[in-house]
């Protein structure tokens, strides 16, 4: 029964976190495919270079939504090895893994930066809320979006540790900060020669 829960979160959160909304949103209203627009990413950012704005919070807000959802319902329902969190990780894992890499883009997608939030919101709501904050203070004073994610996301396991969160979860946020400021690497290089592109 544990193994068949562990296959059961792991397909179902991958293939949740694979649906690649942002491509999605584009290619209905635009016909354009998001993924050759700007960094080829299939996130609100390049959401926002195609479709403006309010596209950009409505994808990013739908990413975050997906990344909590198998972490929710992971949860609520799954017994296996509940008593350290074990399952509810995996969804997270393999949610920003399906984000990033997706079963229905030939494994392209986006930097998993919100649904990245998502998942710590639906592991520890305070954590995830204090973590979407400093994303966006950093990104409304430097007016970079990169730079406010690498940051957050950089500071998810000092977070997460501070509010006495399971150690399961502190790992979590290390290892997917780490994941998501390598996705961010051609974004670092650019901010270091100062050619990243700024919000406007």
């Amino acid at each position: 029964m544990s193994i068949i829960q562990i296959l059961m979160v792991i397909i179902g959160a991958y293939i949740i976190g694979s649906i690649p909304t942002g491509y999605i949103v584009v290619k209905l209203f635009t016909g354009q495919d998001i993924r050759t627009v700007g960094s080829g990413s299939t996130g609100a950012t390049n959401v926002k270079r195609v479709m403006g704005k309010k596209w950009f919070f409505i994808v990013m807000l739908l990413d975050a939504f997906k990344g909590a959802l198998p972490v929710i319902l992971t949860t609520l329902f799954a017994t296996a090895f509940k008593s350290i969190g074990l399952l509810p990780v995996l969804a997270s894992v393999f949610v920003i893994l399906g984000h990033s890499k997706s079963l229905f883009l030939n494994f392209t997608g986006g930097k998993s930066v919100a649904s990245g939030v998502g998942t710590l919101l639906a592991l520890n709501w305070q954590a995830g809320l204090m973590i979407a904050v400093v994303w966006a203070f950093v990104t409304w004073t430097s007016k970079y979006v990169s730079l406010g994610s690498i940051i957050a996301l950089g500071l998810a396991p000092f977070i997460m540790w501070f509010l006495n969160a399971p150690i399961a979860y502190v790992m979590y946020a290390l290892c997917a900060g780490a994941y998501v400021i390598y996705l961010h690497r051609e974004n670092i290089q650019r901010l270091r020669a100062g050619t990243e592109n700024k919000v406007r």
